[in-house]
């Protein structure tokens, strides 16, 4: 009786659109292979920037590697930062101009969750966020460990950005209302940070 009923609510959900595909970006295979500075010297040259070059983009080689620092899977499994309890309670979106994406890091992609632009959210108080190419979200339903694994997260980032001559910086300052219901997030599911990352001005 079970798999009638279930078998007819998911055709009674894809006859109404409401489980339809999702829009997938499929992001190019970061390169672990390159060179880049000692880890000393980054975490010496480490800095936050709140200036960007509102005209240059992120790339998707570039997007891709800064994702996979922040909440990839390396070549043990495991991922790039460590989880309490290996739990892996953390979530990673990014916003641009064409919409709100998640990162799926075990398919190495994108999926859409809204064409909506999420920007003017995270960039209400402070005007500089709007020039910044990718934003990214941190999100957790994990209220005893959720912030330590995004700050893991974030730091990774951070130092990729270095190496690489980029610009960010982790700010706290977001409409966390308009953003939980732009994210679809669940009801026990929050918005920890926001890292914009781009090239300084």
């Amino acid at each position: 009786m079970k798999k009638i009923f279930y078998t007819t609510l998911v055709a009674a959900t894809l006859a109404s659109g409401k489980l339809a595909a999702a829009e997938v970006q499929k992001l190019p295979q970061p390169d672990l292979t390159q060179s880049s500075p000692a880890l000393m010297e980054l975490l010496n040259t480490r800095q936050s920037t709140r200036a960007y070059d509102k005209n240059k983009q992120i790339d998707d080689q570039t997007l891709s590697e800064i994702l996979w620092a922040a909440f990839g899977i390396n070549k043990n499994g495991k991922r790039t930062i460590p989880t309490a309890l290996n739990k892996q309670d953390l979530k990673v979106f990014v916003l641009r101009a064409n919409g709100i994406w998640f990162y799926n890091a075990t398919e190495n992609q994108l999926e859409k969750i809204s064409d909506e632009n999420a920007v003017p959210y995270v960039a209400e108080s402070q005007a500089y966020v709007n020039d910044a190419p990718l934003h990214l979200i941190y999100t957790s339903s994990d209220a005893r460990w959720g912030y330590d694994h995004a700050g893991s997260a974030y730091q990774n980032v951070y130092l990729y950005a270095t190496a690489k001559g980029l610009a960010t910086v982790i700010r706290g300052s977001f409409n966390a209302v308009k953003l939980h219901r732009a994210l679809k997030l669940e009801e026990k599911e929050f918005v920890i940070a926001h890292q914009p990352v781009g090239y300084a001005e």
